[in-house]
């Protein structure tokens, strides 16, 4: 039982953590409305899935013990923050509520976005291999460490599509959009600067 509520506490606090996910619902969600937010959370939801698979089967313990590798997985993880916030910081496309304007992205590309911001996360890598490493025991079983797994993915569901209803709130979104140009380049610095935070402390080394 102790295991279990360090499991739900780290994952609780790793996910309502601000980041690269957060910020990626919170733009979809206000510039395309509620299906797209919801979409992308989906996508986080299942990303986080990738970072269990390898975790469980030990393919971590390979990333973390090759510099190499880990490196490689911080650059392609930055790289695509960075592509996200630079797409984000000098879009020019003006969206209105009731109208079909604007690249409004299609379900499956909003989840792919949502897929892709987590399972690129660094951020959310060291959470599941921690998490695994230092609360679960070694000697669980596979469902159970599965089933910790299923956890954490419904936990970012719930979350981030608590986060997309409330930033594609009419009201709010209406707000939002009014000064879509200052948010959008707010919400693109905060991307690129996570991203460049990835790698700037090896980079340093």
């Amino acid at each position: 039982m102790n295991e279990l509520i360090a499991v739900a506490v780290i994952t609780v606090l790793a996910v309502i953590s601000p980041g690269p996910d957060f910020a990626m619902v919170t733009r979809n969600s206000y510039s395309y409305g509620r299906r797209s937010g919801l979409s992308a959370a989906l996508g986080i939801a299942c990303g986080v899935q990738v970072h269990v698979l390898y975790t469980v089967f030990g393919i971590a313990i390979i990333i973390t013990h090759s510099p190499v590798l880990f490196m490689a997985m911080k650059l392609l993880g930055a790289a695509y923050l960075v592509y996200l916030g630079w797409k984000s910081f000098t879009s020019t496309s003006t969206l209105r509520l009731g109208t079909a304007s604007g690249p409004c992205p299609s379900t499956g590309k909003a989840f792919g976005m949502g897929f892709l911001t987590n399972a690129l996360n660094p951020k959310t890598m060291l959470f599941v291999v921690a998490t695994y490493s230092q609360v679960v025991q070694a000697s669980n079983t596979l469902a159970v460490n599965f089933a910790y797994g299923l956890f954490m993915s419904v936990s970012h569901w719930l979350w981030f599509s608590l986060v997309a209803v409330f930033f594609s709130a009419e009201a709010l979104r209406q707000r939002m959009l009014s000064k879509q140009h200052v948010i959008d380049k707010v919400i693109g610095s905060a991307l690129i600067g996570l991203g460049i935070s990835l790698v700037l402390p090896v980079m340093s080394r």
